[in-house]
């Protein structure tokens, strides 16, 4: 048969030779590529992550993927370093471990990272000297209340977007690093967004642009202290089922927050950028085979709607 084929080519012009050529490599090309993404998202092996060091230090853990995370790496048998601005919620959040992963040391810190950030890094760095903090993970975050044109961002929401997204995860970053240093080893996993690093996102513009910078500074820092032992790594979800997202419950695109930090929590060590739930990196692989001024559309409209629900409810609230 194939015999056959190479016989009926050798009659045909060059340019069909040609295409039939580049039409091969292309396929192969895509073949491979999706044999790949089947390895990474099924079959890669998960790092060993002991090997970072004994606590974890997580920020925003409270609810939705911070808190994911932390049960995930308390049942790994990390010591968990917690920071959040909610004592109450702190503590239910650790008592919640403790009752079901009795042998984890828990240390909270109360940071309000719209507040006297300063103050509340001075309170990390404190806590944390002397512990072998091994893994951070930097997700807190905040995004709109729901979508909206740029001259309609009031000042307070846009400075705690740039406080909170930027100068919290820079500054946490800044206080663990030296200790990561001094050990030669550690991760640092910065949670960005799908907003900031593979999709146009109008209507949330500042929010956009601050997930850019959690996603370039990182991948800087991994260049940078690559060879010290310390692996610097940007995640990039899309939806995931929390209360940021406004999403309650999970779906097919939509992982809940587990289901996401165990994903999480296989890709640390590897890209410096990764899309690590498996359902999110095929939806990335749809839009980037898509013509941007089409994603730019269908966002737009997307926006809008959201935008235009979000008015409602405001303009029902102002009633009451």
């Amino acid at each position: 048969m194939s015999s056959c084929i190479m016989n009926s080519l050798k009659t045909q012009p060059i340019w069909v030779l040609v295409l039939f050529t580049m039409g091969s490599i292309y396929v192969s090309k895509c073949f491979i590529s999706f044999l790949y993404w089947v390895y990474v998202n099924f079959l890669r092996p998960a790092k060993n992550l002991k090997k970072y060091g004994s606590w974890a230090l997580v920020t925003a853990p409270t609810d939705g993927i911070g808190k994911a995370f932390a049960f995930e790496l308390a049942r790994k048998g990390f010591n968990l370093v917690l920071v959040g601005r909610n004592p109450d919620k702190l503590k239910d959040v650790s008592d919640s471990i403790r009752s079901k992963y009795a042998k984890t040391l828990i240390k909270n810190i109360v940071v309000d990272f719209s507040g006297d950030l300063d103050e509340g890094v001075k309170r990390i760095r404190e806590a944390i000297e002397g512990l072998d903090v091994g893994i951070l993970i930097n997700n807190v975050g905040i995004s709109y209340p729901y979508a909206r044109y740029f001259h309609e961002v009031d000042e307070k929401l846009m400075m705690n977007l740039i406080k909170i997204n930027v100068e919290g995860t820079t500054k946490v970053t800044h206080a663990v690093l030296p200790g990561m240093l001094k050990r030669n080893k550690g991760a640092i996993v910065n949670i960005g967004s799908a907003a900031g690093s593979i999709i146009p996102c109008p209507l949330y513009s500042v929010y956009a642009a601050t997930k850019s910078y959690v996603d370039q500074f990182s991948r800087c820092l991994n260049d940078e202290y690559k060879k010290s032992g310390i692996d610097v790594q940007c995640q990039v979800p899309l939806y995931v089922a929390t209360k940021m997202a406004s999403i309650r419950n999970s779906s097919f695109f939509v992982p809940s927050s587990d289901d996401y930090a165990r994903a999480g929590l296989r890709s640390i060590g590897y890209e410096p950028r990764c899309t690590p739930y498996w359902t999110h990196s095929l939806y990335w692989n749809l839009i980037d085979s898509c013509p941007e001024s089409v994603i730019r559309e269908w966002h737009l409209r997307i926006g809008l709607k959201i935008r235009e629900r979000g008015q409602l409810k405001d303009s029902m609230k102002k009633k009451l």
